[in-house]
């Protein structure tokens, strides 16, 4: 399924035998169908060579080309069957050549329409005898003899509607801008799931064409299902450019070179890579090597997932700044002549504990609901009121833990406050205590902004190893400097017994629970 379509010419010169089909699918559907119906295409090109042709323009919707023929010059003429239709003064009825009454007219309208509505790409064709091999375009195209209708089926890739269907829940409006049949294109849109409702607006480009800027946004202000048939690439560029009047993120998919404005104008241009043609995908910012709108619903889930995956790692590291000066600033005023943590700890925790949690947390995977939230405001700042109040939230927790451990161990110790020395094998086990706090508090919170809103435990604590093994090393690396004598003297540490760790495991742990608690909250209301 695609946004925009442009209908297709006849090649320059048809490459399909009866087996194969050329480079253009329309082309190919057209030549492989008559070499099913018998035709040697090969003989049939060399009894009416091509002399003239007349590219497909949007405007007219019509494709023709001029051969030398046995009886002289003949044009043969392909199309909208209504613009073709319009141009036919007689027609080809079962073997004889009559007048195209309007009778006639209504049964050829009736059979497109019944055609359309299956969901059928339909095609009209026409003849006519000219006088030489360069006539002009409007003779070509004028008093012409129908010959008949062409539907071909172009079915949706299976994971298209499941592709739909996400973009739906992820609060993406979908509106199909096609040059194809206003019944062709509700009823694909029905197949893919674009169109649920009984009535949805279908608007032709005829209809587009008086509206003023205005009209046009009240049209598109509607947040209704709505198709747009029968659309020129000046349609298209007036609705990429209404939609943007109105503060919304466009993003436009196509293939053909009709495209090319509307997908250079778009926020975000998509041109298909596999059927696309060169002028569509220099216009765009993004091609599709595989032509599947799911790779579009699967970039946006990435996309957000990326996007999350950036905010807990802030949250994460600017959390832990928290835990480190709140202990600072509390014994300043407390008049404790000692800092609780050095700098040196400061630094293991930053570049030593912190870091590789903080990159397991970008290989984080899509929450499950990701694609359930609605858009984010393009003026929404990385560091918004949320993320904010979630950093204050968890580093203000893990900060009242650390600093309570480390008065706590200071006060039971019954040692004033002058008494205290840097080598002071109490403050020195406070000093411990403090930084292995914050590193088993940073492990929890690791866990805790794995999800916005999701439990952690619902997503498995298993589904991301890396952050496991990344959090492993740091406790690791915590336990060899409260152990090791040489890492003891460079930062002043000394060595914890079962109980300190069991409870620094059950203040670090706070931070988990409180997120748990609020994600519940969340859900529930």
């Amino acid at each position: 399924m695609r946004g925009c379509v442009a209908t297709p010419g006849w090649s320059r010169r048809p490459t399909a035998r009866a087996g194969g089909c050329s480079a253009n699918t329309t082309e190919g559907a057209l030549l492989v169908a008559a070499a099913k119906a018998g035709l040697d295409l090969a003989a049939e090109e060399a009894a009416a060579p091509r002399a003239a042709e007349y590219p497909f323009d949007s405007a007219r919707k019509l494709m023709s080309t001029v051969h030398k023929t046995s009886d002289g010059y003949s044009a043969y003429v392909k199309g909208a069957p209504q613009e073709l239709l319009a141009r036919c003064t007689s027609i080809d009825w079962r073997g004889e050549r009559q007048p195209l009454t309007d009778e006639l007219r209504a049964a050829v309208t009736t059979a497109g329409d019944q055609l359309a509505s299956q969901g059928l790409r339909v095609l009209a064709a026409a003849s006519r005898l000219v006088a030489d091999s360069h006539p002009v375009q409007d003779e070509v195209e004028s008093g012409l003899t129908f010959l008949g209708l062409v539907g071909m089926l172009d079915p949706p890739r299976p994971d298209v509607s499941d592709a739909v269907d996400a973009c739906r829940r992820a609060g993406i409006r979908i509106v199909m801008v096609t040059g194809d049949h206003p019944l062709t294109a509700e009823a694909v849109a029905r197949r893919v799931g674009i169109v649920r409702r009984p009535a949805p607006a279908v608007v032709t480009g005829s209809r587009l064409d008086p509206l003023d800027d205005d009209g046009l946004d009240a049209l598109l202000a509607d947040s209704g299902e709505l198709l747009l048939c029968r659309v020129s690439p000046e349609h298209k560029m007036r609705v990429v450019t209404a939609l943007q009047r109105r503060g919304e993120v466009v993003a436009v998919t196509g293939d053909g070179a009709n495209d090319a404005p509307a997908l250079k104008h778009a926020d975000i241009g998509v041109a298909m890579g596999a059927s696309g043609t060169d002028v569509a995908r220099e216009a765009a910012v993004m091609v599709l090597l595989d032509d599947s709108f799911a790779s579009i619903a699967a970039a946006v889930r990435l996309g957000r997932s990326v996007y999350q995956n950036i905010r807990k790692f802030l949250v994460y590291v600017f959390s832990s700044n928290i835990g480190e000066l709140v202990p600072i600033v509390a014994a300043t005023f407390a008049g404790f002549p000692l800092v609780p943590i050095t700098a040196v700890q400061i630094l293991a925790i930053d570049l030593g504990s912190d870091v590789l949690p903080a990159l397991a947390l970008g290989a984080e995977p899509p929450e499950p609901d990701v694609m359930d939230r609605p858009p984010r405001s393009r003026r929404e700042r990385l560091f918004s009121t949320a993320v904010m109040g979630r950093i204050l939230f968890l580093g203000g927790i893990q900060a009242l833990g650390v600093t309570a451990v480390f008065f706590w161990h200071i006060h039971a110790s019954g040692i004033p406050y002058a008494g205290f020395t840097e080598d002071s094998p109490v403050y020195r086990e406070a000093l411990t205590m403090v930084q292995a706090g914050i590193v088993l508090s940073q492990f929890f919170v690791a866990l805790a902004v794995r999800t916005d809103r999701q439990s952690v435990f619902r997503i498995g604590l298993l589904s991301n190893p890396w952050l496991l093994a990344a959090g492993c090393f740091g406790i690791t690396l915590m336990a060899a400097i409260s152990y090791a004598p040489p890492l003891q003297a460079v930062f002043n540490t000394a060595p914890l017994d079962a109980a300190d760790w069991a409870v620094l495991a059950g203040l670090g742990a706070l931070p988990l629970a409180a997120e748990e608690t609020r994600k519940w909250w969340l859900r529930h209301h």
